[in-house]
């Protein structure tokens, strides 16, 4: 059955990161997937033209990922919790309202300030109730360095508890990435595509994969 999918990324690149080869397969298995921006390099701590960057990067890999629906909210970068709480509630919640997805992808509140207040917004976006409870699962995916950089057993864990088998998509997320130029580094820094292979190898091996994305299912219902 076809689904509708949600992928909730903090900033540009957020999405292939995390989610490239579920985006990816999802989108080649049928499925209907929406990208949901929701944060940038914006004023005043970027220029303008550092945000169309960005964007312009995020079209080109939403092209080789095969994705069509996308929106951005335009939020400046680390100044997500200026916006009221309510409002960047509604603002996400507005989405899934008009959307109507049956499967929710958030970010895992990490060390980017951005992404714990985005997590916690998506928390309240998707509760199960009125449309949130056609909602079938909603899981938080891992962002390479900053899901890292969290203090263990101080601030929450990654643990995942569901891979997905990327193995056939591997390529496509790789690919979706290199067109980030001014985020994603070829061999060196931990967002490299170097990285990105050696994780999601290693993903995969935890569930018998040669390539995997791996996730943490918060909710789930059949």
């Amino acid at each position: 059955m076809k689904k509708r999918i949600l992928v909730i990324s903090p900033h540009p690149d957020d999405e292939s990161l995390g989610l490239g080869g579920t985006i990816s397969k999802s989108i080649a298995e049928g499925h209907d997937v929406f990208i949901l921006t929701v944060s940038g390099h914006l004023p005043p701590l970027y220029s303008r033209k550092d945000y169309d960057i960005t964007v312009k990067e995020s079209y080109e890999a939403f092209e080789i990922l095969g994705v069509k629906k996308s929106s951005f909210l335009e939020i400046p970068a680390t100044m997500v919790g200026d916006e009221p709480i309510h409002s960047l509630n509604k603002k996400i919640s507005s989405v899934v309202q008009d959307y109507k997805p049956n499967v929710v992808y958030c970010p895992f509140p990490d060390r980017h300030i951005d992404h714990k207040l985005i997590f916690e917004s998506s928390m309240v976006a998707t509760r199960p109730v009125n449309i949130g409870k056609e909602i079938e699962l909603v899981a938080a995916y891992e962002t390479l360095s900053e899901t890292h950089w969290n203090a263990p057993f101080i601030e929450p864990n990654f643990t995942p508890n569901m891979v997905i088998n990327i193995e056939k998509f591997i390529d496509n997320k790789v690919n979706a990435l290199r067109c980030y130029k001014s985020q994603i580094n070829e061999d060196s820094g931990p967002r490299s595509i170097k990285a990105v292979r050696a994780l999601a190898e290693f993903r995969g091996t935890q569930a018998g994969f040669s390539y995997g994305e791996a996730l943490y299912v918060i909710r789930i219902s059949a």
